[in-house]
């Protein structure tokens, strides 16, 4: 393993401004079985998020006692940094990748190259598996497993200011070295119940490209209404078409252009003129004039136009019995997610039981880990094979004589 760098000692909070330094720690943290990693970033003013830091902190050295090996902050805003050693490390197969709750981290990282770390280890989905609850926090893994307090005052800074105050830095690295006690813990809890598998199908998600793309003709599709017309819906999916691509290609947020209680408005007055657009209640002003009017009146003409009309969802089946089946979903799940000792949200959600007792079959709660833990008993209660009874303050599944 190559002599640690003067830049990255441990003692030192150290902020890598330059590709050269980068590289140095990278090619550090490819000789370790794990590197921790985080982000700060902005949203507020874009469509895309702006990174303004990576911290990444890596373990022990083999043979040493201490707490963990070098911990640095990375500024991506420094002009002299390509973030190329970085994305080089994401694909170095033996090392793996720690984050807590990595998506957005992820989303960054994606939209900038397209390259996603792997292999990936997401703290959050390790503990809901491991019975720590729904989308537990980070600060509640520290106090748990770190046994650490953590100060939270710095979460809501700019963090696109410079230079970085101590508390911010303190708060930051705080972010990745904790991480490395909680993913020591975390890993060898599943490797010991045997569910690593689990978290493998879990992080398959997060290495999707698909989780990271958003295509316009899809954008309606988010917004909630609760006309299904067809022609109603075939001018939310232009006004929602419109807006998207309006907001990618400025990188600004989509409540800019319009926001969605806005685009519904519009939907139903359906206007055809500026002055149509004026006397509405809810646009911003900036939309009634300009491109974003244009782009409104437009969309608007598009889906009165439109021939291929988007179908509404189709009504759950009204079957009798079917909130019912619900109601004893729901706790079927409950049991089994406490005999497992796996957080709930995680093995199904309410609209997947909903489906399921409607007779959906093709639900993630019905495949892999799930189906052992929950689905296929979920199957045989829906088709009336089991019951449930109480016993001892607990719920049992009862085998019902054919």
């Amino acid at each position: 393993m190559p002599a640690s760098p003067k830049t990255v000692r441990q003692e030192d909070i150290h902020t890598i401004t330059t590709t050269a330094e980068l590289a140095e720690f990278c090619e550090l943290a490819k000789a370790q079985p794990y590197v921790t990693l985080d982000t700060e970033f902005l949203r507020e003013r874009t469509y895309y998020s702006k990174l303004c830091l990576i911290q990444a902190a890596l373990p022990p050295a083999s043979g040493t006692k201490s707490e963990g090996g070098p911990a640095v902050l990375i500024d991506p805003l420094a002009g002299d940094l390509s973030l190329e050693p970085l994305y080089d490390l994401f694909r170095h197969s033996g090392t793996v990748k720690v984050f807590h709750a990595a998506r957005q981290d992820l989303e960054i990282f994606f939209h900038d190259t397209g390259v996603l770390p792997d292999p990936l280890f997401d703290t959050q989905i390790a503990a809901m598996v491991c019975g720590f609850g729904e989308q537990v926090g980070y600060e509640t893994l520290v106090k748990k497993i770190a046994r650490q307090p953590l100060d939270k005052s710095s979460r809501f800074t700019d963090w696109s200011i410079r230079p970085l105050s101590e508390a911010q830095a303190q708060y930051a690295l705080a972010d990745v070295t904790h991480l490395r006690a909680i993913y020591e813990f975390l890993s060898d809890q599943l490797n010991k119940t045997g569910r690593a598998p689990w978290l493998e199908e879990e992080v398959a998600v997060l290495l999707n490209p698909e989780t990271y793309i958003t295509r316009p003709d899809e954008a309606w599709q988010r917004i909630r209404t609760r006309s299904g017309s067809p022609r109603f819906l075939a001018v939310v999916r232009e006004l929602a078409r419109f807006r998207e691509t309006y907001a990618q290609e400025r990188d600004i947020p989509r409540a800019r252009v319009y926001k969605d209680d806005a685009l519904i408005e519009l939907a139903s007055t359906k206007p055809l003129t500026e002055a149509d657009l004026g006397k509405s209640r809810l646009l911003l002003r900036d939309a009634r004039r300009g491109e974003i009017a244009n782009g409104i009146l437009a969309a608007v003409k598009a889906g009165i136009e439109a021939k291929d009309l988007p179908k509404p969802a189709p009504d759950e089946p009204g079957r009798p019995g079917n909130a019912a089946l619900s109601e004893l979903l729901r706790v079927l799940l409950k049991a089994k997610s406490d005999e497992a000792g796996v957080a709930p949200r995680l093995i199904a959600s309410a609209a997947e039981l909903d489906a399921m007792a409607s007779g959906a079959r093709d639900l993630p709660a019905l495949h892999g880990w799930r189906a052992e833990v929950f689905g296929r008993d979920a199957l045989r209660l829906a088709a009336g094979e089991i019951a449930l009874s109480a016993h001892n303050g607990s719920v049992k599944v009862v085998p019902v004589a054919g």
